[in-house]
């Protein structure tokens, strides 16, 4: 027997507005165009799916969130396992503007680069800091307390920093 999935009939609107969201995961989770693709299809198929479970309580965006990110650890994971060998330049988000400063542009390089070599659970962090979500919201996105929160940023913010120094980049 087949199960019966439901939706709200605006499900497209409400996607088409959060897609920020979902595009701000694949590009940190996934390698390749091809990837991005297949992950976006799965993180909105899954929020089609779980639309019975979203609470009220909670904001949408925190919510897409954290089906998104679930979503997104779980095909990293897959993904890691089928991959031997990545060049790190092709899984960079470009996020510098043209007129930026090149000193700038490569902070913004290396930053990215840096986060995308961090553990599943601290990448979403960062992206969710990075997007000045509260700790509070982070929490709930994550599924960890908010002093966990606070603690594993400070962490990942002296890491980070600790990788710049390391690589001489100012």
């Amino acid at each position: 027997m087949q199960e019966k999935l439901t939706a709200p009939p605006d499900f497209l609107t409400i996607i088409e507005a959060n897609k920020r969201i979902i595009f701000k995961i694949c590009n940190a989770y996934c390698r390749n165009t091809n990837d991005r693709e297949d992950l976006a299809q799965e993180i909105i198929y899954q929020l089609w799916r779980s639309w019975g479970s979203f609470n009220n309580n909670y904001k949408l965006s925190t919510w897409m969130y954290r089906i998104a990110l679930n979503v997104a650890i779980t095909f990293y994971r897959k993904e890691k396992k089928t991959t031997s060998t990545v060049l790190m330049g092709d899984h960079l988000i470009e996020i510098a503007d043209e007129n930026m400063e090149e000193s700038l542009e490569s902070n913004l390089t290396a930053l990215q680069q840096f986060i995308s070599e961090l553990k599943e659970l601290d990448r979403a962090l960062m992206l969710l800091y990075l997007e000045e979500k509260s700790h509070k919201e982070m929490a709930e996105i994550i599924g960890i307390s908010t002093t966990n929160v606070a603690t594993k940023i400070g962490r990942i913010k002296e890491q980070l920093k600790q990788q710049f120094n390391k690589n001489a980049i100012r």
